[in-house]
């Protein structure tokens, strides 16, 4: 066991529980610190890509997630009016083959519970509620995290794993706030009989068009359609009510295919979210602080690798630890070395997917069309390689 002080993780979301175990397997003591009443998450889905699974393999959960996940056999993208496919990503055996794992769709509390279940086996793993962290104090030799309801706790260091308006962020370097690009999104989990027909309901899709798109994919062994219904709108920044959230979807989606205004119809409107995302930046630690996953380097939902770089990085920061001894500076910086480029690379592939491919409009449609419908599979395989081949783990 680690002797200088507990590991202190701030935020208990997925990259944070992650990070969690994988200090834990390295014998550090580790202290969660989760401003919420009690550790979950909000019940939507998540996709994951095979590029988690070697890390999930080393956390000892990817067994579990199997169990819980959904696997399509494709990931399709349709045209938001005529309804015909774009292109498409195959996941099927083939897929699997070259990547080494598969493509999946779980359920967010479902993974979430896993990771809490896999915390839980881990004595030196203390996860702590109400613990809503207000900022810390470098001391030299260790670290004081302050919380909200008054307490000072001291580790060896930080990870700043609280997500897109990070706290840590905002002290360490004067940022809280992402970049938001104008688009929102809300998002509703219905039972499966009420999904649209006539199209793969066992499949993740995409249905983009100028200025909107609409997700979807099942989850719980195909007993649940989980929605995501997206589109740019001047009152981003605002905060209305059901009525006027349902108002400006049916303007938007009004000339949308069929199936799209069912989903719609669907939708729950209690809670809308803004869309942003972060610019690459380097200096991602400071003295005994380091922030990981959207903390660092938020994306656009495009490539769905939110989730999935948080997880990566959890691996690459605990290795980097390990490697570094006690010179957690060191640590830090080969933390970032390792990751930067990766992770930026996300960001500003997700950008031009969002504004590039999801988005477009009139003859550039036309353009998109013609020009994604003529690759093969092998086309889009290649473009994946990069981001789904050699993850860390």
């Amino acid at each position: 066991m680690k002797t200088d002080g507990a590991a202190l993780i701030v935020g208990g979301g997925i990259g944070g529980l992650c990070a969690a175990i994988a200090l834990a397997q390295k014998g550090w003591t580790v202290r969660v610190l989760e401003q919420a009443p009690q550790f979950g998450a909000i019940g939507y889905g998540i996709q994951l890509g095979p590029n988690v699974f070697p890390a999930f393999d080393r956390l000892g959960v990817s067994e579990a997630v199997l169990a819980k996940a959904t696997l399509p056999q494709n990931v399709w993208m349709f045209d938001a009016f005529d309804g015909q496919p774009v292109t498409r990503v195959r996941t099927d055996d083939e897929f699997k083959h070259r990547y080494g794992a598969p493509y999946v769709a779980i359920h967010r509390v479902d993974l979430h519970n896993i990771l809490v279940d896999a915390c839980k086996r881990y004595p030196a793993i203390t996860l702590d509620e109400n613990a809503a962290v207000t900022g810390f104090e470098d001391k030299g030799d260790h670290v004081v995290v302050t919380t909200q309801d008054g307490r000072r706790i001291t580790g060896a260091f930080i990870i700043g794993a609280d997500g897109l308006r990070s706290r840590i962020r905002a002290q360490m370097i004067g940022e809280s706030d992402p970049s938001l690009n104008g688009y929102v999104a809300h998002r509703t989990i219905v039972p499966i009989e009420k999904a649209p027909k006539g199209f793969p309901l066992g499949d993740v899709a995409l249905w983009g068009g100028p200025g909107f798109h609409i997700v979807h994919y099942p989850l719980r062994d195909m007993t649940l359609f989980n929605i995501v219904a997206v589109f740019r709108t001047q009152t981003f920044s605002q905060k209305g009510d059901v009525e006027s959230y349902r108002a400006e979807l049916q303007q938007t989606y009004a000339q949308a295919h069929p199936a799209m205004r069912e989903m719609i119809a669907l939708m729950d409107l209690e809670r809308r979210w803004p869309v942003g995302d972060r610019e690459p930046r380097r200096g991602w630690s400071q003295g005994r602080a380091c922030l990981i996953g959207d903390a660092a380097h938020a994306a656009l939902q495009s490539l769905a690798q939110g989730a999935g770089m948080a997880i990566e990085d959890a691996i690459v920061f605990t290795d980097c630890i390990e490697a570094s001894g006690d010179d957690y500076a060191a640590a830090f910086n080969a933390f970032e070395s390792k990751r930067l480029k990766r992770t930026a690379r996300v960001q500003l592939e997700s950008r031009h997917l969002w504004f590039q491919l999801y988005h477009t409009g009139g003859v550039e449609t036309d353009v998109r069309n013609e020009a994604w419908r003529a690759r093969t599979d092998e086309d889009v395989w290649r473009c994946l390689d990069w981001l789904y081949k050699d993850a860390p783990g």
